[in-house]
């Protein structure tokens, strides 16, 4: 809803402006305690209330927020690759509240495969009422998330049958 909007939390500010090209995370060496929230409207914004409800809600008559989009990029801290499940973890971590989490791979070239495996057979496999999608990712990261999703299809299939 906001051309500008920016949270500090912790040791952690989040920057975004629709101004510019990129989302930022900055990392704080002097923190202070508690939630900060800026947020910036143009009075003469030609943004749309129900256009922007209908992209992260479940339907036309739910207002219920539902859907949200990660910035994959943001789970990296400077040029460090994502590769690990600790950070895979971080990056899942609070999304379990939507019903759809789609994960925008923009500026990420590749993932390991433990980080794949973490989202797309383990965070999965654990809730299976969330539907994760994937937007933006190179043919390298597509391949990783099919292998992982992959396994987590095998997984489900060498379930026993409840009662058997």
């Amino acid at each position: 809803m906001f051309d500008r909007y920016q949270i500090m939390s912790g040791e952690l500010l989040f920057d975004h402006d629709d101004n510019e090209p990129e989302d930022w995370l900055f990392h704080l060496d002097d923190t202070a305690g508690g939630t900060d929230v800026f947020m910036q409207i143009a009075v003469d914004s030609a943004r749309n209330m129900a256009e922007i409800y209908a992209q992260y809600s479940s339907g036309p008559d739910d207002y219920t927020f539902a859907r949200t989009v990660v910035p994959v990029r943001l789970a990296k801290v400077g040029d460090e690759n994502l590769v690990s499940r600790s950070q895979a973890k971080r990056l899942m971590r609070r999304v379990d509240g939507f019903r759809v989490v789609v994960l925008d791979f923009a500026e990420v070239e590749r993932i390991g495969q433990a980080f794949a495996d973490e989202v797309f057979r383990v965070f999965a496999n654990e809730h299976p009422d969330i539907e994760l999608q994937s937007i933006h990712a190179t043919p390298g990261v597509q391949q990783m998330v099919r292998r992982a999703e992959v396994a987590r299809d095998e997984d489900v299939n060498q379930m026993p049958l409840f009662g058997t």
